[in-house]
């Protein structure tokens, strides 16, 4: 695993924000060769996601067209940093829970998002071991969100033409007066 004298070392990696086409596009699963790169932008990525600060990070927010995301609901001093390799949702809930969800590349963008309120995930985790969890509540929704920018899904995706449109355009108007 990661450790936390890692991760303070860090130097953070840029996030991208929309549109950036990488955020549309589906990742390649990880591979034994990616294995390296992957260990060395871990840390990066976590220092990236709490400088933010956020709870959940996939690789292609931060420009890599790979099947990873890291995930840590924990509180700055109790920390708990989940890192999902080729994760797959194999089960989830007939119960859908709405939530309030923004994301670190729609920054300062919010909207409630209807999702299954529990999942089971399986995946690999940094060492090379096959897991399967079960998640439900906040982590589940978390799971769902990072796992849906593997496969090129944002958030706003899961909303109205309408709001999605609207968020987009306020995110747009955001970034250009930032410039």
């Amino acid at each position: 695993m990661i450790s936390h004298d890692e991760i303070a070392a860090a130097i953070p990696m840029p996030i991208l924000v929309a549109p950036q086409a990488i955020l549309r596009q589906k990742t390649r699963l990880v591979r034994p060769e990616d294995e390296p790169m992957l260990r060395e932008a871990l840390p990066r990525m976590f220092a990236a996601m709490y400088q933010a600060p956020g709870i959940g990070l996939a690789a292609p927010q931060v420009g890599m067209g790979l099947r990873f995301a890291i995930v840590d609901l924990g509180e700055e001093r109790q920390r708990d940093p989940l890192v999902l390799i080729n994760p797959e949702i194999i089960a989830e809930s007939e119960t859908l829970v709405s939530r309030e969800e923004g994301c670190l590349s729609l920054p300062n963008q919010y909207a409630d998002v209807v999702r299954p309120q529990q999942v089971r995930v399986r995946y690999r985790t940094v060492d090379g071991t096959e897991q399967e969890m079960e998640a439900d509540d906040l982590l589940a929704t978390c799971i769902q969100h990072e796992i849906d920018h593997l496969e090129g899904i944002l958030f706003v995706d899961h909303l109205s033409t309408l709001k999605r449109n609207m968020i987009m355009r306020r995110l747009a108007k955001e970034q250009r007066q930032k410039r």
